[in-house]
């Protein structure tokens, strides 16, 4: 396999995740069923003849798992990244589910910062490609990426 296919099948993960995130906190359904469910019905599955991409199922396991297990500290995180008037519960489920994933990937796994706020924003455009989602994505995942790891950030 390709260095390209396994980025490729990273960043399908990513965008499982967050549509799994989401799909968890609208259904109330549990991490294990949403899990399941990806991994067997949504992972190379084709709708209205477009095939999905295969995802890496160990990175969409450990976001999905790490960003269920970290949610407080993760959604605390980003409400500090946030503007006051805006807590992360008013904000849009789907982006909120983003943050949440990739603030797994920002506090918990190693990740590159840059990778995970290029990658993330990324999916932000995927779901929303007409709207200033993206850039307000970029700027918050910017925030959380410099207090999850400020030495990423140092001069050097």
């Amino acid at each position: 396999m390709s260095k390209t296919d396994k980025k490729q099948m990273k960043s399908a993960a990513r965008l499982y995740a967050v549509q799994a995130l989401f799909q968890m906190e609208a259904s109330g359904q549990t991490v294990e069923a949403v899990v399941r469910e990806f991994e067997t019905h949504r992972f190379g599955a084709i709708y209205e003849g477009d095939e999905m991409a295969e995802g890496d199922s160990t990175h969409f396991r450990a976001v999905v798992d790490k960003a269920v297990n970290f949610q407080a500290r993760i959604d605390q995180m980003t409400d500090r990244a946030l503007v006051a008037k805006w807590p992360i519960d008013r904000i849009d489920p789907v982006i909120r589910a983003l943050f949440r994933a990739a603030g797994a990937e920002l506090t918990e796994m190693v990740t590159p910062p840059k990778v995970a706020i290029t990658e993330y924003v990324d999916v932000a455009k995927a779901f929303f490609p007409e709207g200033k989602e993206p850039k307000f994505v970029n700027a918050v995942l910017d925030h959380m990426a410099r207090e999850a790891k400020p030495e990423a950030f140092a001069a050097g």
